[in-house]
């Protein structure tokens, strides 16, 4: 893994970027987004304004997996992160998600955030479930029968969290 870095995407990685979304949608055991998503809805997804995306890549920059970091509410929810993450199919099981989880939890600290949710985890999702565990994750709530899976029909999808800093040093901003 020493040749691998993450690094901000570019215009330039969409089309790699492009062909992993499209695998994980076809799949259609993880993520909301349907056969249907259009290119331009994927790029606005992963470039719209506000949201900072990052690629993992090998050698020659090859992408192998890519997530988004962005407030996961406007105003008085903003001091928390919200995140969505992909990993290429060819480059799933060698650590590459891990790698991604512990560079965005690392950004979302330095970009200011206090904690991190995740709002949409399919519970059938067990590599997911055991990374962001193993990250200090928490399921806070069950979403019962949330999500269509292609396979197995509804299941639930979990909501997750993490604390970035002790609630007991964040400060609190001047009112508005």
């Amino acid at each position: 893994m020493t040749d691998i870095r993450v690094r901000p995407a570019t215009d330039a990685d969409f089309n790699a970027m492009w062909t992993i979304f499209q695998s994980h949608v076809a799949e259609g055991e993880t993520y909301v987004h349907d056969g249907t998503t259009s290119r331009e809805e994927a790029l606005d997804y992963w470039f719209a304004p506000g949201v900072a995306t990052w690629v993992a890549v090998k050698g020659g920059e090859r992408i192998l997996g890519m997530y988004r970091l962005q407030p996961n509410q406007l105003g008085r929810g903003a001091h928390v992160a919200n995140a969505s993450y992909m990993v290429s199919p060819n480059a799933q099981g060698v650590g590459i998600g891990h790698l991604l989880g512990e560079h965005s939890i690392g950004e979302a600290r330095r970009q200011g955030f206090l904690a991190m949710q995740f709002n949409f985890v399919v519970s059938t999702n067990s590599r997911a479930l055991h990374l962001w565990k193993r990250l200090g994750f928490s399921i806070v709530g069950t979403l019962p029968k949330a999500y269509r899976h292609r396979r197995l029909g509804y299941v639930d999808a979990y909501v997750m969290y993490k604390l970035l800093e002790d609630p007991a040093r964040w400060a609190l901003p001047e009112e508005d």
